[in-house]
């Protein structure tokens, strides 16, 4: 009886109000998704007449049509070598950018440091011309590369940013004790900082690679080949050649999400700890 009092002590009716609202969001969050998965599995005349019901006419052709006829299976490698790739070497540049900013003092540190903030503000469609012409001049249209090098310098300042405030909070004593034993400062970067740096890497790669799997806008722009096109590039091929399909659409949206609600399911636990590990030690 008295844990039930203290219980309605404790409860305000902001928290109902908090509740309530987080409820509205989440349904609102999670009811386009339960409605393409409906609508996948319906023809498409049923989809357009009957999109908020459960199928009438339960099929998998939609997802036999998505895997036979638009070669989902090449777009998932093209993307998976694109956002890798992309992952990888943001890991390794921001790791080390951020090992420089809060471990050496050198002229200009300040500036380079309000140049890596100030980045953060321009959003891609504001440099989106003169990295096409470096592309074209350098033949590389069509090709991975004329996606992964934008994706990379795009991704870097924000992966640069939660590094450094994850590593201010390192304590140094353990990089002085290496450096007393004779350790290089690449030895210090692979052994100590990398090994301790974990939880603010894994929070990196996941948003890294996730940004890099739904840049559509990029990849549309360099890429022009369909047999080169990643997964959210040949999603927008689907809106346009198979417009009137909408059980063709519906399914194909099904296959590119689920990836992604995968890797956030399993590594959600990374991305917070990575990211309340570097807003808190920052």
């Amino acid at each position: 009886m008295k844990l039930h009092k203290i219980r309605l002590k404790n409860f305000k009716i902001s928290n109902l109000f908090i509740y309530l609202l987080l409820s509205i969001w989440a349904i609102t969050t999670i009811f386009p998704f339960i409605w393409v998965i409906n609508n996948s599995f319906k023809p498409s005349r049923e989809v357009v007449n009957t999109s908020f019901v459960l199928p009438i006419h339960f099929t998998w052709q939609n997802y036999m049509n998505a895997f036979d006829n638009l070669n989902i299976l090449i777009a998932y490698k093209n993307s998976l070598i694109i956002s890798g790739t992309v992952t990888i070497g943001v890991m390794i540049i921001a790791s080390m950018m951020a090992f420089a900013m809060t471990r050496y003092q050198f002229r200009g540190k300040e500036l380079i440091q309000t140049l890596i903030m100030a980045s953060l503000m321009f959003p891609v469609f504001s440099t989106i011309i003169p990295v096409f012409k470096m592309m074209s001049y350098a033949s590389l249209i069509n090709h991975p590369l004329s996606v992964i090098l934008p994706q990379i310098a795009g991704n870097l300042s924000f992966a640069t940013v939660l590094m450094m405030g994850f590593l201010r909070g390192l304590p140094l004593e353990m990089e002085e004790a290496a450096y007393l034993e004779g350790a290089k400062v690449h030895q210090v970067f692979a052994r100590i900082i990398v090994p301790l740096s974990r939880p603010s890497l894994a929070a990196v790669a996941i948003f890294c690679f996730l940004w890099s799997y739904n840049d559509l806008f990029t990849q549309l722009i360099m890429i022009r080949r369909r047999i080169k096109y990643p997964v959210c590039a040949l999603l927008n091929e689907i809106s346009s050649k198979y417009g009137t399909d909408y059980g063709l659409m519906a399914s194909s949206i099904a296959i590119i999400i689920v990836p992604v609600l995968i890797i956030y399911i399993f590594l959600q636990k990374n991305i917070i700890k990575g990211l309340t590990a570097g807003a808190l030690k920052g």
